[in-house]
C-alpha cells in the first residue's frame, strides 16, 4: 500500500507538472500551439485527467474552464495521497525504507530526538 501511496503521489507531481508547461506553452504560442510537438506531448500526458475532469463535471461548465478542475483533481489526489502516505508511515511503515526520511524529518520538525 505504501508504495501504491507514492507512485500515486509521484504520479500527480507529473501530471500537475505537465499541466503547468501546457498551461505555459498555451500562453506562450499563442493560436499555433497545436503543430507545437512539446505542446502536443503535455497534451498526450494530461487528456486522461482532463477527460475525468469533463465527465464529473456538469454539462453547462464550459470546455474551456475544465483545466482548472483538472488542476484541483490533481491538488486533492496529491494532499490525498501524500497524508495518507505520511499516516501509514507514522502508524505501520515507520521502517520501511519509503518512510525513514520522511519520519526523520517530521521528528526533526517536532524538536524529538530519536
Amino acid at each position: 500500500m505504501l508504495l501504491f501511496l507514492s507512485v500515486l503521489k509521484a504520479f500527480s507531481e507529473v501530471l500537475a507538472l505537465s499541466l503547468l508547461g501546457q498551461g505555459i506553452l498555451y500562453l506562450v504560442a499563442g493560436r499555433s500551439r497545436e503543430q507545437n510537438f512539446v505542446y502536443r506531448m503535455f497534451s498526450a500526458v494530461t487528456r486522461p485527467v482532463m477527460r475525468i475532469a469533463r465527465f464529473i463535471m456538469p454539462r453547462f461548465v464550459l470546455d474551456r474552464h475544465i483545466w482548472l478542475v483538472a488542476v484541483l483533481l490533481v491538488f486533492v489526489v496529491w494532499v490525498v495521497a501524500g497524508q495518507q502516505k505520511l499516516r501509514l508511515c507514522m502508524t505501520q511503515a515507520s521502517d520501511s525504507p519509503l518512510c525513514v526520511e520522511l519520519v526523520k524529518a517530521l521528528k526533526e520538525r517536532r524538536g524529538e530526538t530519536k
